[in-house]
């Protein structure tokens, strides 16, 4: 236990020093200038059975206050929930123009978003002049200033992708656990800072909120080139970093997502949609994440509990320290999400159940059934 207490210690001692301070929530938009002329922007919305959330997203996106040229184009993926008709019901109340088309099903190879968005991209090349592309989801309420800020920033800092985590809805008592822990992990595996310097190989983006300069994202051939990623947000960055673009990746003030996740079970779900996926369904990457999570995020209760039991203060004491660490690197996280701080040691469980998450769905691959999303299935046999 001495032993295991003084690695994890060891490892939290790295993570909060040299992991690019990824515990910091001060990655905001680059200083920003006004163009001298607002260039025109399509705003592409992929969506598939989002009823729910649109009369919420919606409305914000056509409400957008921006100096030049915008429109909105909501691509109708299969929905059978009647997405399009409320779309043009919400459009009829004004603001910016909205084009509502439907791209049919998916070829063989391309997931569904992706689908999509290829179809909104494509309606984009053919009206010929906008400069700049908004890829954003349709759970994704923005500020009226969003748009305005996001393309200040993108020709203030000469940027071809700027891209905003939203802040996500944190209401019920799982979306308190389980979500900022969400964007904690997130921000571990891509600090923002390795992502935002010039000439970085880290690239990552959130798919939420994606401002795309449409030159560089022709020269990447996106998303064609990408059509097959379930995780296409960080593919869709690399492609671009590929292509010689410039990326930048920080939290978000004025986007918030309004999806509900009101139980355990769909949080599962969207995280083990991907998380295999993550590990580029590697069975070796698989059995370190597990053995990486539990000496990291697992080992220092155990220590400091077991130390305590047998009455050795030191595993006790290095267990503590590296659990104080641990708690003391997600505090940044609650505050942003305005959640209570008593939450922060309670990252060991969430840690947890990520890493349960994880493995559920390598299981869920190798049993056939693929990456799931609204029905359709991905990287299954047969699946398209």
């Amino acid at each position: 236990m001495e032993w295991i207490g003084a690695g994890s210690l060891a490892a939290w001692v790295w993570l909060a020093l040299a992991q690019g301070f990824f515990w910091r929530t001060d990655v905001w938009l680059p200083g920003r200038t006004d163009p001298e002329r607002w260039p025109p922007v399509a705003v592409v919305v992929p969506a598939r059975d989002e009823a729910e959330v649109l009369p919420v997203s919606l409305p914000s996106l056509l409400a957008q206050k921006y100096p030049g040229r915008a429109e909105v184009i909501l691509v109708d993926d299969g929905s059978t929930d009647g997405t399009g008709g409320l779309a043009r019901e919400l459009a009829a109340r004004g603001g910016l123009p909205l084009t509502v088309t439907a791209p049919g099903e998916p070829e063989p190879g391309w997931t569904g978003k992706l689908w999509a968005v290829r179809h909104g991209m494509a309606l984009v090349r053919e009206r010929g002049d906008a400069e700049y592309v908004l890829l954003t989801d349709a759970d994704i309420a923005h500020a009226p200033d969003s748009l305005r800020e996001l393309v200040a920033a993108a020709h203030s800092a000469d940027l071809d992708l700027v891209s905003q985590m939203a802040r996500l809805r944190v209401v019920s008592l799982w979306e308190r656990l389980i979500v900022p822990a969400f964007v904690y992990f997130f921000a571990q595996l891509y600090p923002f800072r390795w992502v935002n310097r010039p000439g970085a190989r880290t690239a990552a983006a959130a798919g939420g909120c994606v401002l795309l300069r449409r030159a560089v994202a022709e020269r990447a051939g996106v998303p064609d080139s990408i059509r097959h990623a379930v995780i296409d947000d960080v593919t869709l960055a690399r492609a671009v970093q590929r292509a010689g673009g410039r990326i930048w990746l920080g939290l978000g003030d004025r986007v918030e997502s309004v999806r509900p996740y009101a139980g355990l079970g769909t949080l599962w779900r969207m995280v083990s949609r991907s998380a295999y996926a993550q590990l580029r369904h590697n069975p070796l990457l698989l059995a370190g994440t597990v053995a990486g999570l539990a000496l990291v995020y697992l080992a220092p209760p155990v220590a400091l509990a077991a130390g305590l039991a047998a009455g050795s203060a030191t595993a006790a004491a290095l267990g503590g320290a590296a659990w104080a660490v641990m708690a003391g690197t997600y505090l940044p996280m609650l505050r942003y999400y305005r959640q209570p701080l008593w939450l922060a040691p309670l990252l060991p469980g969430t840690a947890l159940l990520y890493l349960l998450m994880t493995v559920d769905s390598a299981v869920q691959h190798y049993r056939g059934r693929g990456a799931a999303w609204k029905g359709r299935t991905y990287g299954a046999p047969g699946a398209s």
